[in-house]
């Protein structure tokens, strides 16, 4: 394990990023645009370990800080809302985020996110913006069946901003291993207000919206496509969901 896998499991450590990154993008998301926050109801009775989140995803780093947020004003017994970030000062630290590792590694501001328990894969598609075809990493599997065995995680099945992009097989092959609770998640207003690395204001003044959906019933003995399907499906991104004419909303 290298330095930043160590330090990232230093909780007081973790409790200080939260902190920061938290302080930072707050008025983002609650003063300059306006959140609205659902179904904080299907997080309270969640096992402390062996939960995992599905969501879309529209910028790199927004949609995961969003979710921190929520998670740590849950904690702090708040309902569908942020209030004042004072739940901050003792965040909710039992997750991980499964990300890029290039774009984990691209800049000192990825760097220091990191460090608030980041999952670093290699993407098996994709590569220095170019279209690649290779296997996946067995160390990136073991961590997150690792992260899994103590925590919550969230991932994002697409692995890529595009809205109705194709789901992944590694997120039905996680479940299918590690038979979780999943949790799935629809975010929107995201691509709208931010940048794609979420770190710039394009429009301020924006709904944001998280909404968190009660846990899926799952065969984990079904077939991985079939397990994907369900959580397309669930996380609204699949061609029912394009076919009503939802894109117009992400696109």
């Amino acid at each position: 394990m290298n330095l930043g896998e160590r330090l990232k499991d230093i909780k007081i450590l973790r409790s200080f990023v939260y902190a920061l990154v938290g302080f930072l993008s707050y008025p983002g998301l609650a003063w300059v645009n306006q959140i609205k926050i659902e179904g904080t109801e299907h997080l309270e009775n969640l096992p402390k370990k062996n939960v995992l989140f599905v969501s879309n995803h529209q910028t790199y780093f927004t949609d995961v800080i969003a979710f921190l947020h929520v998670f740590c004003a849950v904690k702090w017994r708040k309902k569908n809302r942020l209030g004042l970030p004072y739940y901050l000062l003792n965040p909710f630290t039992n997750v991980f985020f499964i990300a890029a590792e290039e774009t984990m590694n691209g800049n000192l501001i990825s760097r220091l996110f990191k460090l608030a328990g980041a999952i670093s894969i290699k993407r098996t598609w994709r590569s220095d913006g170019k279209d690649i075809a290779r296997s996946r990493e067995e160390s990136d599997t073991h961590k997150i069946d690792g992260a899994l065995q103590k925590s919550w995680v969230i991932t994002f099945p697409q692995g890529t901003t595009k809205p109705f992009a194709p789901g992944r097989k590694g997120t039905a092959h996680i479940i299918k291993n590690n038979q979780p609770i999943v949790v799935p998640v629809v975010i929107n207003g995201f691509w709208r207000a931010f940048n794609k690395t979420g770190l710039l204001f394009k429009k301020k003044g924006v709904k944001l919206s998280i909404r968190i959906k009660a846990p899926l019933v799952i065969d984990y003995a079904k077939s991985v496509d079939l397990i994907l399907a369900e959580i397309m499906h669930a996380i609204e991104q699949d061609e029912t969901f394009k076919l009503k004419g939802k894109h117009h909303i992400f696109k």
